[in-house]
Parts: structure tokens; C-alpha cells; sequence
């Protein structure tokens, strides 16, 4: 099964590369847009286990102690087959 995480900073943290990708979008003439952020998304192929809240604790756990760093960012995980987390 595939699960999608998105990572992205938190409100409150500063974002130098958004920041840098707005400054040329406005530049190449995109006035419409007012900002950007830029995020990170993780794919993970993970097996059908028999037990999906102990699937679902090792994807929240993997997320917290690697694909995100808690201190400066939020994420959000989905789940394939219409599961959410």
C-alpha cells in the first residue's frame, strides 16, 4: 500500500527558499501570486499487515523521528485506499 507524507514548515518558521522561488516567479511576471512555501512529499510503500493501528504507529513514528523534524515542521500523513491519518 502506498501512503503519502507531506512535510512542511511550520507558520511560524521562516522559509529562504519560498521565499527565492516567489521573488523569480514575481519576476518572470506571475503577479498573482502572493507567496509560496515550499514543502517536501515522501511516498513510502508499506505492507498490508494484519494489524493496521501497529502500520499506522510505525508511519507516524518513521515520520517523527526521520522524514520530519518536529522543532521546525508539520506533516500530515494519507493513507492509499481511502485510510487517513
Amino acid at each position: 500500500m502506498k501512503v503519502a507524507v507531506k512535510v512542511k514548515l511550520k507558520p511560524s518558521i521562516l522559509d529562504p527558499q519560498g521565499k527565492a522561488v516567489h521573488q523569480a516567479l514575481q519576476q518572470l511576471g506571475f503577479d498573482a501570486i502572493n507567496g509560496v512555501r515550499i514543502g517536501k512529499f515522501i511516498e513510502l510503500e508499506v505492507a498490508d499487515s494484519a494489524d493496521p493501528a501497529e502500520r499506522e504507529r510505525q508511519i507516524e513514528e518513521a515520520t517523527r523521528k526521520l522524514l520530519s523534524n518536529p522543532v521546525m515542521e508539520v506533516f500530515e500523513i494519507e493513507a492509499g485506499e481511502g485510510e487517513s491519518s
